[in-house]
């Protein structure tokens, strides 16, 4: 023996000797035959594929990418992978590309129009990512699939979604989505006009074609509109530069044209002419034969600084105006006209909050007596000072006071204060006769109120006589008065108070009806007055005999009734000697005074001598 031992290897030994020979002599095998694989797979594979190199060039496409893109893909190799797929036309998927490529970005997903070697157009979703087990070379994998059936699908859902099925017009949806879209500031910044116009329509009387005909042929008719629309439009587009005018259906029987990028008002006008001759036709349904008109509101304006809400609230403030002129017709919106109306808005949701605010106040104008010029009475005239648009005078808020019925409590602030301050002018003048004091009533007062109890409340309240209060109605008010209204007036009349109709002879002047009403006092309305033009001033124009013989007319008739007649809006001496000639009683009007504060009425009944002078000089501004 030489002393070395040889026995034999241990199982472990063996086991061990046997894996690690398996894995020296497998190794070399598997990664001879990877590569092998892997091109096999990515040949064959039904995902369209390519490898890109770093600098974003297809190193190899499959078999799979090239019949997506119609050519061979061997042809592929060496493009820029960007330029195959359309990454590079939209600036947010080119810089992520870049990115991936970079390594800055995991991956990239988009969906791309792809145009085919053959012309042919689908859509795709194209996918970039890092290839793995790329080793030290770095690479990415592009992946592209076919998703035009879904795409096809899903536009399909949205044209359902964005259009009208009664008249394939697009819907409201979609007419926002484009409006919005106009209004965008990139939209109008880069070319264009920078103005838009809408006119906004709806049918005249289409519910009585609904309720008459049928729902049926209510939509059939709708269709036909649309129709003629349409061809308004193209026709439009035609006639001027630029594309066709958007036409939608925004619900029931309302229409929109959208003129985009629109060359100014005259544009949109022509527009809304057009649409209503293209109208006028009558349309021939079946056995049927409608004719329809159509109301148009018409706005516009630039497109910086407006918004979609603003716009449209203008083209319906507008449709309603056309309506309220007569319809059948189009009005192009005015700011100034809209103002008047934001104001009215404005004043009417602040009318109640401002009776308990105390913002209101009463002038007093003189009533004179003809013959000796000196002051009868006065008519309480309401001022409103308003925290924003100043002092108000009663025709900026006295109808909006009668359409939200706020004229019912004002009424009663109105004729308190009023009866107050005539009794204090006759505790501070008890040497002089007593002056009465007249109210304007809104006949909302009557129905809304029981106007008989708050006179005699008042009246007890403040110690003035019934005789000392008169209560002024308007003649549409008091003609033809029936029931209530009439039971009301004779209460009042009963109770002393007198009755007086004002703006007599341009109303109902129902002069039949006047013996058999408890009145007292007929008004004369100053356009009679403003006829009486006797001054010797070349450029004062020459009298109208007919007024003249007008108003005596009436003044006798009066006095046979029993009735006082007083003249309105006096302002020359020369129709206060005409007036008194022909036996007004009392005149009303800026020769003896304008409207004033009560203490101007005390320096009135204080001053010294009668007479018109008298009554200016005290009552002067």
């Amino acid at each position: 023996m030489n002393g070395t031992s040889e026995g034999p290897a241990s199982a472990a030994d063996l086991d061990r000797s046997a894996v690690t020979e398996s894995d020296q002599n497998s190794a070399p095998r598997t990664a001879r035959e990877r590569p092998a694989a892997y091109r096999s797979v990515f040949t064959a594979a039904p995902l369209a594929m390519a490898v890109v190199d770093g600098e974003g060039l297809v190193v190899s496409a499959n078999d799979t990418l090239g019949a997506l893109l119609g050519t061979d893909p061997d042809a592929l190799a060496g493009c820029a992978a960007a330029d195959l797929v359309d990454l590079a036309s939209d600036a947010g998927i080119w810089h992520a590309y870049r990115e991936v490529l970079r390594g800055r970005q995991p991956r990239l997903r988009c969906t791309r129009r792809l145009k085919r070697a053959d012309g042919h157009s689908l859509w795709a979703q194209v996918t970039v990512e890092p290839l793995a087990d790329a080793g030290d070379t770095p690479g990415l994998l592009l992946s592209v699939a076919d998703v035009s059936a879904r795409r096809e699908l899903q536009e399909r859902l949205r044209h359902l979604q964005m259009h009208d099925p009664v008249t394939r017009l697009p819907n409201r949806a979609l007419f926002f989505e484009r409006l919005t879209a106009a209004l965008e500031a990139e939209t109008y910044e880069h070319g264009g006009t920078g103005r838009i116009g809408v006119c906004y329509l709806d049918l005249d009387g289409f519910k009585a074609v609904n309720d008459t005909h049928g729902h049926r042929v209510g939509d059939r008719l709708l269709a036909a509109v649309a129709e003629r629309l349409t061809r308004c439009a193209e026709e439009a587009a035609g006639a001027r530069a630029g594309g066709a005018p958007l036409v939608a259906r925004l619900g029931g029987d309302e229409f929109a044209l959208l003129v985009e990028d629109s060359t100014g008002t005259e544009q949109v006008a022509d527009l809304a002419e057009a649409v209503l001759a293209a109208l006028q036709p009558p349309f021939e349904l079946s056995d049927r034969r409608l004719s329809v008109t159509a109301s148009v509101g018409v706005v516009e304006r630039h497109t910086a600084g407006t918004t979609p809400t603003a716009l449209m609230q203008a083209a319906d403030t507008t449709l309603y105006w056309a309506k309220a002129d007569g319809r059948a017709r189009w009005t192009l919106f005015d700011p100034e006209r809209n103002a008047t109306r934001m104001t009215r808005q404005a004043l009417a949701a602040t009318l109640r909050p401002a009776i308990e605010r105390g913002e209101f106040a009463l002038e007093y104008q003189p009533l004179v007596g003809m013959e000796d010029g000196r002051v009868r009475g006065v008519e309480a005239l309401i001022r409103w000072n308003h925290p924003q648009f100043g002092v108000l005078a009663p025709n900026r808020f006295i109808a909006l006071a009668e359409e939200d019925g706020s004229i019912v409590p004002l009424g009663r602030w109105i004729l308190r204060t009023a009866c107050h301050q005539a009794r204090r002018w006759q505790l501070a003048h008890p040497d002089e006769p007593p002056i009465f004091v007249s109210v304007n009533v809104a006949v909302r007062q009557v129905w809304d109120s029981d106007l008989v109890a708050d006179v005699a409340r008042t009246l007890e309240e403040t110690g003035l006589a019934p005789h000392l209060l008169q209560l002024e109605l308007t003649e549409s008010a008091v003609m033809g008065s029936a029931g209530r209204p009439l039971q009301v007036l004779k209460a009042l009349s009963d109770m002393g108070v007198h009755i007086a109709i004002d703006d007599f002879g341009t109303g109902y002047s129902n002069l039949a009806y006047l013996s058999r009403l408890p009145v007292s006092v007929l008004k004369l309305d100053g356009a009679f007055v403003r006829g009486f033009q006797y001054d010797a001033a070349p450029d004062a124009g020459a009298a109208n005999p007919a007024d003249e013989v007008i108003v005596e007319a009436m003044v006798q008739l009066a006095h046979r009734l029993g009735l006082t007649v007083t003249a309105e809006c006096v302002e020359t001496s020369d129709q206060a000697t005409r007036l008194r000639r022909i036996g007004c009683d009392t005149g009303q009007g800026w020769l003896y005074s304008r409207p004033v504060a009560p203490d101007r009425i005390s320096a009135l009944l204080g001053s010294a001598g009668p007479g018109a002078a008298g009554v200016q000089a005290a009552g002067k501004p």
